[in-house]
């Protein structure tokens, strides 16, 4: 259960914790070996289009490079922990996708499952590093990792195996704004003009809601991961993590930026839990039975005003694990479940608990 991360240091964090209460990450170690010559396969991608809507030869530019991808991909692999949604929501089902956490079947969430419908593609790991051998013998024509921390080094021996697109130039190798990851992907695929028509539909979703519920604009609202580690909340600062509640009009309370350490994550030791006290509403990633329990079980956390006047929001592990994704599939899914739990909280209805199942 440690910390879900938008940043470097806090994602190998989760990793080595296997993330969100999750402790049966694999630990298939990665090969050095990286075969120098990949036989073309003609097998397609099941569900993929025949013809996408741009003309290859296409050119991506990301952080590590500029990709030529010579023709449209028929076998494309994701080695990211998010990439994969983007795809799907293109109408594209990779051959090989990487799994982050929560033991979900392929690696795909509900949100995702209708897109993914019967296929079955491979699961990679990037526990212990990235997969090489195994991610070869999927022979790929594209590779994507816009969300997967690669370095020079490892975009080199991707790109040894097929054309490798890495993260958004000017962005961290992990989270970089889900817009800017969700257009690289589309502009390799040679489905540009779908992509934005995808992104826009996310967009517009967020300010229909912000329209419909004025009482969200300046509110301050705090979003907390689901328990107190090592005698700390962990709290989210106002950025890139909290953007799904900033798109709806809340405020983040600038007072955490005193305890922020790494990640825009704030450490905040339980002695000084009261400078919650600034936030009108607390929400807690709670994941599991009991999670809410454990909170309340400690003094300091009843002591705090939202959780005296009812306002908090708990949610459910598909809940929570949709709002970490960040994706163009999953965040349509937080507009559905947390919207409506917000502005029953808000509304005085006491504390308000997603259940997604």
């Amino acid at each position: 259960m440690p910390p879900i991360a938008v940043g470097v240091t806090m994602v190998l964090l989760a990793a080595l914790g296997a993330a969100c209460g999750d402790d049966d990450a694999s630990d298939t170690s990665r090969s050095e070996t990286v075969p120098s010559e990949i036989v073309p396969s003609e097998t397609v991608s099941p569900g993929l289009e025949t013809s996408g809507s741009e003309t290859f030869p296409i050119t991506v530019e990301h952080a590590l490079g500029t990709t030529v991808v010579p023709a449209e991909p028929q076998r494309v692999v994701t080695v990211g922990l998010t990439e994969h949604d983007t795809v799907l929501a293109l109408g594209v089902i990779p051959v090989g996708v990487t799994d982050w956490y929560g033991d979900q079947p392929f690696a795909t969430w509900p949100w995702a499952q209708d897109e993914l419908g019967d296929a079955e593609p491979e699961v990679l790991s990037s526990a212990d590093g990235l997969q090489y051998e195994r991610i070869a013998a999927l022979e790929p024509d594209l590779i994507l990792g816009t969300n997967a921390g690669l370095d020079d080094a490892m975009y080199e021996q991707l790109s040894a195996i097929a054309p490798t697109i890495a993260h958004p130039a000017g962005t961290d190798a992990y989270f970089s704004p889900w817009d800017q990851q969700a257009l690289l992907v589309g502009q390799a695929l040679g489905r540009e003009a779908e992509v934005r028509l995808v992104i826009d539909e996310v967009k517009a979703g967020f300010a229909e809601a912000a329209a419909e519920h004025p009482e969200f604009a300046g509110t301050d609202i705090v979003f907390l991961q689901n328990a107190f580690y090592d005698g700390e909340a962990i709290a989210y600062q106002d950025g890139l993590s909290t953007a799904f509640l900033t798109d709806l009009g809340f405020t983040i309370p600038s007072e955490l930026a005193e305890f922020e350490r790494e990640g825009g994550q704030a450490f905040i030791p339980l002695e000084q839990l009261s400078v919650l006290d600034t936030a009108d509403v607390l929400l807690w990633a709670t994941e599991a039975t009991g999670d809410r329990a454990a909170l309340e079980a400690e003094p300091l956390y009843s002591s705090l005003a939202a959780v005296k006047d009812g306002h908090l929001v708990f949610t459910d592990g598909i809940t929570a694990g949709a709002i970490y994704f960040t994706s163009v599939l999953s965040l349509p899914f937080v507009l559905d479940h947390l919207v409506p739990a917000l502005a029953s909280t808000i509304a005085g209805d006491g504390p308000a608990t997603i259940d997604a199942s």
